[in-house]
């Protein structure tokens, strides 16, 4: 294991591979900034956002999707920022994005959840490019891992306080059909963030509190545990040459002695085929 970008992001999530651009971005969701981060030539960049950002998205053509505090917005670049317009807005006092991800086709799932985390006060939505929002799941607590099976059937989800990560067997509209437990993370593990899907249909979760980065096969049985030095990761996603690296965010809100590397990027290279995810169609 390595360390790709040093930082100390008080809620650092969300990485996610550009494979036009070949760089990770990734966002600071408490400090309201996206971030870069090339390992080809170890360059970042840091771009200020307009409220605090649950997830940061690259668009077909270049540019961001980008889930704030009250909806979805869209940056026409990430160097600069760029011009900015709302997508989708919808203000809930309290309320905030958390994770998203882009589906096979295009369209932004993204979720909300409270800032006290209250029971059922969050939403998981669809939104398409031209701002069409559905509602999927309602009274959620904290939307997090999203992620679709190679063959686009299945949808992983994480509702974090439930410690069970779902599958939503979707029908022929994309939409969630029936539902049910992949795994359900016992007490001392931790609480699973984000997620992601391998080319095996693997699923790889981080466990926040936990230290560690569990992979289930898509029969939920437990095959491989990277352990960590920050006891917070959020989230992974494989990138890099091949998508053959998986990249880890963590955070340090809420700890009172963090690790060094807490708020760090880490990175585990050959750690397993990722898949390459759409950028989102908007």
């Amino acid at each position: 294991m390595d360390m790709a970008v040093h930082a100390q992001a008080a809620l650092g999530e969300g990485p996610t591979w550009d494979f036009a651009a070949q760089r990770l971005i990734w966002v600071d969701i408490l400090s309201s900034r996206v971030h870069t981060y090339d390992p080809s030539t170890g360059h970042s960049s840091v771009m200020a956002t307009e409220q605090h950002v649950g997830a940061a998205k690259p668009r077909a053509g270049g540019g961001l999707v980008v889930n704030l505090r009250d909806g979805v917005g869209l940056y026409d670049s990430v160097a600069d920022g760029g011009a900015f317009r709302w997508l989708h807005r919808e203000v809930v006092p309290g309320r905030r994005g958390n994770d998203a991800a882009v589906a096979p086709d295009g369209a932004l799932w993204a979720g909300t959840m409270r800032y006290d985390e209250g029971t059922g006060g969050g939403n998981l939505i669809r939104l398409t490019g031209d701002g069409a929002a559905t509602e999927l799941l309602g009274e959620v607590s904290v939307s997090n891992g999203l992620g679709w099976s190679p063959d686009g059937r299945s949808l992983y989800y994480i509702d974090t306080p439930t410690r069970r990560i779902d599958v939503l067997d979707l029908r022929d509209d994309q939409l969630p059909g029936s539902r049910r437990p992949l795994v359900t993370i016992e007490e001392e593990a931790g609480y699973p963030d984000g997620l992601t899907v391998d080319a095996e249909g693997c699923v790889w979760v981080a466990l926040w509190d936990g230290a560690a980065v569990r992979r289930y096969t898509p029969s939920g049985i437990l095959d491989r545990v990277i352990e960590l030095p920050v006891r917070r990761p959020t989230a992974c996603a494989f990138g890099g040459p091949g998508l053959r690296d998986l990249y880890i965010t963590s955070a340090r809100t809420g700890l009172g002695a963090p690790h060094p590397l807490s708020g760090s990027v880490l990175v585990v290279p050959d750690a397993g085929q990722g898949v390459a995810q759409a950028a989102f169609a908007g």
